[in-house]
């Protein structure tokens, strides 16, 4: 295939030449660019010059038979003037109408209906044709190309409105950080990874392997019903740098969550800071961990009136999840560390991820969890007027709030 680097450099040479040439030297230089491009040299050209592919392919007859009987004698060029004019100057309202068309909503019938249904250069001839301009879909490429329109993907660039107290939130959250670690205080960052399809599925990335050897995978994506998925949620120490994993097998709910926050505080936590009164969690503001999550609330208390640990949770704003200190931290590195590997059973993801390691001495330790987490369990009032949890001055009844051993109470 030919690069459109190469079909622009083509563009500029026959900018340059098309005035000093006649309609013969023009084909016959279209013939020896096509031939110097080889396979797809013919269209290449045709897009970069306008000249009609079937004009290329016959000057191609042409240059054949100069070959074998070379003729003598000034040669018959079409006199200036001859051929068929361009579409537009039959039809000069062509291209206004092909433009309202590509872009409705701005020039246009906003009820156009091509607005709701894909843009191809066939779809837009026919739309055209209807309309009474009678148009291959090869010269509505040619002109879309003329008019400065090319096929592009979709680009994320709106983050949409942020909260007007993001920033300051963030400075909180920095500064509850920095006290916790001050005081010898454990400090986690919390969420879930993405849910990974279990069996012989491709998985993003590259690994080496013999040459032409490349590992076996399913062709489709559908979830294997004996498998299923796994769900990673992850706890990671922000002051150790290190992490625990729990592999679920069920639902990722509030229940889960804790869950996995209680293994790490039995397995990790609790040995590393034996003298530990308080927790701080940062946290997403949705998910299992949501800060709406009553469920979530309601399985903290209980994990602080086991504990006996003062529970402090931060959420980051909405819309601000990538921050969260989880996912540079520890999340990436899982990724990358099974890049190109199926992921054919939950043995395998759990060694995976706990063989991560980093230069910078992450250290995280996994778990395959295959307790059952039922989903759409209600927290009623009375549940929650039970629970000893302190709202804090900013933003409290959203983001920022303390669970306290009911003992304290």
């Amino acid at each position: 295939m030919v690069s459109a680097t190469t079909i622009e450099t083509i563009r500029k040479k026959y900018d340059i030449l098309r005035d000093e040439l006649d309609e013969r030297a023009c084909r016959l230089w279209a013939v020896t660019e096509a031939k110097a491009l080889g396979h797809g040299g013919v269209v290449a050209v045709a897009r970069a010059t306008g000249i009609g592919r079937s004009t290329i392919w016959r000057a191609q007859k042409e240059v054949e038979q100069l070959r074998r009987a070379p003729v003598e004698g000034p040669r018959r060029i079409r006199r200036a003037g001859g051929g068929r004019k361009p579409l537009n100057k039959y039809d000069p309202e062509l291209v206004v109408a092909l433009d309202a068309l590509v872009e409705p909503t701005t020039r246009g019938d906003p009820m156009s209906p091509l607005r709701w249904t894909c843009k191809s250069t066939r779809k837009l001839a026919e739309e055209l044709t209807a309309q009474g301009h009678r148009v291959s879909h090869t010269k509505v490429g040619q002109l879309l190309e003329r008019l400065g329109y090319s096929l592009q993907s979709t680009r994320k660039t709106k983050k949409g409105d942020s909260h007007p107290d993001r920033d300051a939130q963030f400075a909180y959250i920095n500064d509850q950080v920095k006290s916790f670690q001050k005081q010898g205080q454990p400090v986690v960052s919390v969420d879930t990874k993405k849910k990974e399809l279990v069996g012989d599925f491709a998985n993003k990335g590259r690994e080496y392997q013999p040459e032409g050897q490349p590992e076996k995978v399913r062709v489709y994506d559908f979830i294997d019903e004996e498998l299923g998925k796994a769900i990673p949620y992850g706890i990671y120490d922000q002051t150790t740098n290190s992490g625990w994993v729990s592999v679920g097998t069920d639902h990722d709910t509030a229940q889960f969550a804790v869950e996995t926050l209680r293994q790490w505080w039995y397995k990790m936590g609790r040995e590393v800071y034996p003298l530990a009164h308080e927790l701080l969690i940062t946290a997403d503001g949705g998910g299992s961990n949501g800060s709406r999550v009553r469920l979530w609330k309601v399985e903290l208390q209980r994990f602080a009136d086991e504990t006996g640990l003062n529970i402090k949770v931060c959420h980051f704003p909405p819309g601000t999840s990538k921050w969260n200190k989880i996912e540079h931290r520890m999340f990436c590195h899982i990724t990358e560390n099974w890049r190109g590997r199926p992921l054919i059973n939950h043995e395998v993801i759990v060694n995976l991820i706990a063989n991560t390691k980093t230069k910078n001495g992450l250290r995280i330790e996994a778990e395959l969890d295959k307790n059952k987490y039922p989903t759409g369990i209600k927290v009623a009032d009375e549940q929650m007027k039970e629970l000893n949890l302190q709202p804090d001055d900013f933003h409290g009844r959203d983001w920022n709030y303390k669970l306290m051993p009911r003992s304290q109470k």
